[in-house]
């Protein structure tokens, strides 16, 4: 962020602080990044009473469109369109916005916006490396903003109530879980080099990523399975499972991390691993746990039951397992678990209940209390790091021990120089921690 768009956002946040939202205002929302997931943050804010999304905004002119066709069509006035995330954080009028750009954007976009005075929805990875998953809470604390991660599993009724079972005992000692994310995912194949398309401001889409020529691998979605921009399938669907995992074993960094894996079947433009196994150790209160992560590409069983939460998708198994003394429990999908009890295996407590994770973004954000965020973002950084970890892990073929007291990895510097990349100036993740 240049001088004048920092001087900008000093100012409003000023303006947002000496008057924060009232329990019963309306909530004047901007929403970035409008295919794909986008799609569903305007589905969300647009049915949500007392909100109003007044700004869209998209490097795609032709996603520019077809948003503002649909914020009107549910009957509100047309939206403000914007290009430019910076241009848009000028209106001081806007109280927050959400974000769901591709993952190199994340956290720059989210500093901006808690530099300009905005709360901010973050979609899920908050963070492209370890460095900005520190720096990305460190602005949230900083312009004392409420930021939320798009897990939107941590807002599920079912999930709140099986987690807390496994805090009360139910389970026994729970000492392992694991996270499943078996999709089928067909080869992305080979694309050239092309003219950018007529409409698309390819410059911001790159942002803090080097500069490269366009392709169409490297643009809608697929971006996912390049390193400049994505994470894998371990920081797209994965992401979900691991903070669930995490959230139920009641742990935050690991001590060791180990992957493996590969690009099997396809010869294509994918960098990524589409098969990849992680095993995380936790030192928990001086007791060693156990969380493993798995993407799988192609075939799968259903293990424990689990199947995508979509019930029509029958080749995909999406969910956890956790492993205690008294029985085990499985979470299918984001909303729905299932617990078998005793050596026999004995069928025992369930529930099938989601959530309004948006709804719980604006509650917070009316209230200004950070306490009510069911995904704040740090708890979203810390999850975020394990993607992070594991795939250094995978990239250099080797366990990595984590030190969460110097949030180094000991004795690696190699591994520690992956923790942050060099920034295509002027879209520069700052150091604010």
């Amino acid at each position: 962020m240049n001088r004048r768009y920092f001087l900008m956002g000093s100012a409003a946040l000023g303006t947002a602080l000496a008057s924060p939202k009232s329990s019963s205002g309306t909530v004047r929302i901007a929403c970035v990044g409008l295919r794909g997931r986008g799609k569903s943050h305007l589905q969300a804010f647009t049915t949500l009473p007392n909100v109003d999304v007044v700004a869209i905004c998209d490097i795609d002119q032709s996603v520019l469109a077809d948003a503002s066709k649909f914020v009107e069509g549910t009957g509100k006035k047309a939206p403000a369109p914007y290009t430019d995330l910076r241009k848009l954080l000028e209106d001081k009028s806007i109280d927050a916005i959400s974000i769901a750009t591709p993952n190199h954007q994340h956290t720059l976009q989210t500093i901006w916006a808690c530099q300009a005075g905005k709360d901010v929805y973050v979609e899920k990875p908050c963070s492209h490396n370890m460095f900005e998953a520190r720096q990305i809470v460190a602005a949230a604390r900083k312009y004392d903003r409420i930021v939320q991660q798009g897990s939107q599993s941590r807002s599920a009724v079912a999930l709140q109530e099986a987690v807390q079972k496994m805090r009360d005992g139910f389970l026994g000692e729970v000492y392992m879980a694991r996270g499943l994310c078996y999709k089928w995912r067909k080869t992305i194949g080979h694309t050239p080099e092309e003219p950018v398309p007529a409409g698309v401001d390819y410059d911001l889409w790159l942002g803090p990523a080097r500069q490269h020529a366009f392709t169409k691998n490297r643009f809608h979605y697929n971006w996912h399975w390049f390193w400049e921009y994505g994470n894998g399938d371990l920081g797209n669907q994965g992401v979900h499972e691991v903070d669930i995992a995490r959230w139920g074993l009641g742990v935050k960094y690991p001590t060791k991390v180990s992957a493996m894996g590969g690009h099997f079947m396809f010869d294509d433009d994918q960098e990524t691993p589409n098969t990849i196994t992680c095993s995380y150790e936790f030192d928990a209160a001086g007791k060693k746990k156990l969380m493993t992560f798995e993407v799988r590409h192609w075939m799968t069983n259903h293990e424990a039951g689990i199947h995508e939460f979509d019930e029509s998708v029958k080749s995909n198994t999406v969910g956890n397992i956790f492993y205690g003394s008294e029985g085990y429990l499985a979470i299918d999908g984001y909303v729905k678990y299932e617990t078998w009890m005793g050596k026999d295996q004995t069928p025992g407590p369930s529930a099938n209940q989601g959530g309004d994770h948006f709804g719980n973004f604006i509650d917070a954000v009316r209230s200004r209390r950070r306490e009510l965020l069911a995904a704040e973002i740090e708890e979203g950084a810390i999850s975020t790091t394990l993607v992070h970890l594991a795939n250094i892990s995978y990239r250099l073929g080797r366990t990595l021990n984590f030190d969460a007291a110097t949030y180094s990895v000991t004795g690696d510097a190699e591994a520690n120089r992956m923790f942050t990349r060099d920034y295509r100036v002027p879209f520069v993740v700052p150091k604010l921690v």
